[in-house]
């Protein structure tokens, strides 16, 4: 490798993505061995001197989450102590972020607690992508450069030429950024009243905006079970939208998810490549999946060559 490119290596979360960002900066990724032994323990040797150099290691934290999460921290002990000069690590879906804030007597604040690890480990940057809620950029004391998918999802949208388009936000928390779908795609907006029993369960109030025969696009962070994202497509078409998508950008699917997508009157759910779903989109033909490479790669570029990436966060 050059001594002048950033070192590309990635964990076994997601080899695809962090292969198409080397390919994007024309690079190679770098070699390192992860295995397990007998009892489950990971292990990892790194192949290439990496003394002195700009190390970027990409490795979401998606399920097997404690397995990735793991994982991360071990890559990043193993780069530290040879004598990696700086370590990136680039995290597109970092999970536990739902876990930001104590919303009930004596829970934990998981968030804050995978951002210590994730610095005692020795990370000296972070680059993540649509982060669950905004302030666990202030749960580290390292760099966190936060990108958005919207540039990605609202191209994607944009080049379906809906007529009649209108942003559905699925929950008051996700307004600000359908607003900023709308306001990019010319469209206009809705919101979603729902009330939240219990974890991955919803149910859906009231619609605010007109939705009548409109096509409407959801936007979201992630899909999980996808149990709420069918709940508000079933309201839509009860209040007379016509045709309805969804663009999210972890499509973290779990559970019932596949089932519960194939009975929902959705078009389709589109998705990014932030965590490897290429075998569920396979099985299910709703499931459009776009790249987030091409961003990162010019995030780890700008990183690499310290120059801006703040014209990134949009």
């Amino acid at each position: 490798m050059c001594d002048g490119k950033a070192l590309i290596f990635s964990g076994r979360g997601n080899p695809a993505l962090a292969k198409a960002i080397a390919a994007d900066l024309e690079n190679e990724l770098g070699e390192i061995r992860i295995t397990n032994f007998a009892d489950g323990e990971l292990y990892c040797q790194i192949n290439d001197n990496v003394r002195g150099r700009d190390v970027f290691i990409v490795q979401p934290t998606s399920t097997p989450v404690n397995e990735n999460l793991m994982e991360l921290l071990i890559l990043i002990d193993a780069f530290k102590r040879a004598s990696a000069r700086r370590i990136t690590a680039v995290i597109p879906y970092y999970g536990y972020a739902r876990q930001d804030r104590k919303d009930k007597p004596r829970v934990p604040i998981t968030s804050r607690l995978v951002a210590d690890l994730i610095e005692a480990a020795g990370a000296d940057r972070i680059l993540c992508v649509d982060v669950h809620a905004a302030q666990i950029q202030g749960f580290f004391k390292i760099p966190v450069d936060h990108l958005f998918a919207a540039p990605v999802l609202i191209k994607h949208v944009a080049s379906l030429k809906l007529d009649k388009l209108t942003i559905i936000s699925p929950d008051a928390g996700g307004v600000e950024r359908a607003r900023a779908y709308a306001k990019r795609l010319d469209a206009d907006l809705a919101i979603i009243d729902k009330r939240r029993e219990k974890a991955n369960v919803a149910e859906v109030m009231n619609i605010i905006g007109q939705v009548e025969g409109r096509n409407c696009v959801i936007v979201d962070d992630m899909v999980d079970t996808a149990g709420t994202l069918c709940e508000t497509v079933k309201a839509l078409k009860a209040k007379g939208a016509e045709k309805l998508f969804c663009a999210a950008t972890h499509p973290v699917l779990s559970g019932k998810a596949l089932e519960n997508l194939e009975k929902a009157p959705l078009e389709k759910l589109f998705v990014t490549d932030t965590i490897a779903a290429a075998d569920k989109a396979e099985k299910c033909r709703k499931i459009e999946i776009l790249s987030m490479a091409a961003l990162l790669a010019e995030a780890i570029k700008r990183i690499h060559e310290e120059s801006s990436v703040s014209s990134l966060f949009v």
